[in-house]
């Protein structure tokens, strides 16, 4: 079964610095059929405007893990770590325990980004960041793991998480037909273009929510780029 959420029907926040599409309930965006998607909490899709950001604050037991699709943002926390991700390149903060962190847009242009919450298996772990460079070729087969917790994941290059969870992300050429195995069930993110999945149609924004079926059949109507997020129940 699948079910599209359109981008222009999500939940939004403008701050004027900050524009956010809201996938599930967060913030001041409350809606009771929309708090999650089994260990996924938040999918926010922000612009964030050149020089702002957001200020130190805090956060606890919960797996962030940000996305850039353009431009780049710069991270600093309570750990000591500083560190830039930029368009196409993702980072993932175990809360754990507890941890302050800033996010700043530090560019001369907007940023967009996914950020997105998994709750994790395990409370109160030590805290930790760490952020990766990808690889920008279109893919051709199955996307590229970019970020799990599952333990058929453990030697590859994905970024760790505190959940049998995985994030696949990766650019699509027009015409390009592909098929990705799912361990639970999936959230999928249109980043950029049009693509059919299992069937149904996503644009640049949209999102979707995939049950009862261990692969997602993947056409790319044009140049595209999609992000698969499985999670359990």
């Amino acid at each position: 079964m699948i079910t599209v959420y359109p981008y222009e029907k999500l939940g939004h926040a403008d701050h004027g610095w900050l524009n956010a599409r809201h996938h599930f309930s967060f913030a001041n965006y409350h809606n009771r059929a929309r708090m999650g998607f089994g260990a996924l909490r938040v999918i926010n899709d922000d612009i964030i405007e050149a020089g702002r950001g957001f200020g130190a604050h805090p956060h606890d037991n919960m797996e962030i893990i940000t996305y850039v699709r353009s431009g780049a943002i710069t991270h600093k926390d309570s750990m000591g770590n500083i560190g830039k991700t930029a368009a196409g390149d993702v980072q993932v903060m175990s809360a754990g325990k507890g941890v302050f962190h800033g996010e700043y847009n530090a560019e001369p242009v907007n940023t967009t980004l996914y950020q997105i919450w998994i709750l994790p298996a395990e409370r109160n772990v030590e805290p930790r960041w760490e952020a990766k460079q990808f690889p920008k070729k279109p893919v051709a087969d199955a996307l590229p793991v970019l970020v799990s917790g599952q333990p058929e994941h453990k030697h590859t290059d994905a970024l760790f998480i505190h959940q049998d969870a995985a994030i696949y992300g990766g650019n699509l050429v027009k015409g390009t037909k592909l098929k990705q195995s799912i361990k639970h069930m999936a959230y999928v993110l249109a980043s950029e273009g049009e693509f059919t999945v299992n069937g149904a149609l996503l644009k640049k924004g949209d999102g979707a929510e995939v049950t009862d079926s261990d692969t997602l059949s993947i056409i790319a109507n044009t140049d595209a780029e999609i992000v698969v997020i499985d999670v359990p129940k």
